[in-house]
């Protein structure tokens, strides 16, 4: 039987604190390799998106794998969709069914507030967030369950989504990103923007900035500037390079190329293996999202609702 799990039924089963800890033990993992295969495929279509698709999510120790295929359509409300494929390792059975768009956010989202907390400054309090979508609310919270924030201030190009996002989470709405940067110690960008929106002109000693747009070619938040002159870290060199920020500082030109050869994993951080020395350099965390992220909350989500009989049960063999 392969159980379904609908957007409200991951809503009831995930909780953002042990999110976080399941995708920190994944990190820590896969820090050296722990993930077998992992590649993340996007394909142009005929229409105004990308199909993508993440293929296998494995951890050491989880006895199953993921695949994901989502369709992104910047325009659509919700913009992603699609499904969470979740298998056993043993024989391949289809075990669960699950929303992409949830599963996704919530992996991107957590994964990203892990990596903020971990590089930002720990007296870090003013958060600003530049595109008020999906991903940054899970940010937020994620964020808020790592440490205390003292205020918020919020961008977005619909100034109605800005507007709501600051009330939702007693903040300040704000005309622009630089105006933005200028009040934040934390900067969270998630947006679709193709034209960097932040410059190293915008960005103050000891400033963090997490960058979720970088995820495909063609996609940049941050200038190569700022990039170049930060502190650059990733969670995974191979996927980055092809898809995210690495991609762009190398066809930047050769001074890019240097500059991304030196670039730290969070794993490396978390791990101990790589250390950040205290310093006045500002801090990016650029990450493009990663197979096994996709696979520890499928896994987490799985257990729980297996446990608690949550979701619906189809047989699609018969």
């Amino acid at each position: 039987m392969t159980r379904v799990l609908a957007r409200a039924d991951l809503l009831k089963l995930l909780e953002p604190r042990r999110c976080i800890e399941v995708l920190a033990a994944g990190f820590r993992a896969t820090a050296h390799g722990g993930a077998w295969g992992a590649r993340r495929v996007v394909a142009e279509l005929p229409f105004p998106g990308t199909a993508t698709a993440l293929i296998p999510g494995t951890l050491p120790g989880v006895p199953a794998y993921t695949v994901k295929v989502n369709a992104k359509f910047p325009g659509a409300a919700p913009a992603l969709r699609g499904v969470v494929c979740l298998h056993g390792g043993a024989d391949g059975e289809l075990l669960a069914l699950m929303d992409s768009a949830t599963v996704t956010s919530w992996r991107t989202g957590l994964a990203a507030a892990l990596g903020t907390h971990t590089l930002a400054p720990s007296d870090a309090r003013t958060v600003g967030v530049i595109g008020a979508g999906a991903q940054a609310e899970l940010m937020v919270r994620g964020l808020r369950a790592l440490r205390d924030l003292d205020a918020l201030v919020v961008q977005d190009v619909d100034a109605d989504r800005a507007r709501a996002f600051a009330a939702r989470h007693g903040g300040r709405a704000l005309p622009t990103p630089e105006a933005v940067a200028a009040e934040a110690d934390i900067v969270l960008l998630a947006t679709w923007s193709r034209t960097p929106l932040l410059d190293l002109v915008d960005a103050r000693p000891a400033q963090h900035f997490t960058t979720l747009g970088a995820d495909e070619p063609g996609k940049l938040e941050l200038s190569p500037g700022l990039l170049r002159a930060a502190r650059l870290v990733v969670d995974d060199r191979e996927l980055a390079d092809a898809s995210g920020v690495l991609g762009s500082l190398r066809t930047d030109g050769p001074e890019g190329a240097d500059e991304a050869s030196g670039v730290l994993t969070l794993g490396e951080v978390l791990t101990g293996a790589a250390r950040l020395p205290h310093s006045d350099t500002p801090t990016v965390y650029a990450p493009v999202g990663l197979p096994w992220q996709d696979l520890a909350l499928a896994w987490e989500a799985y257990r729980v609702a297996e446990r608690d009989g949550v979701g619906s049960e189809v047989d699609l063999l018969a």
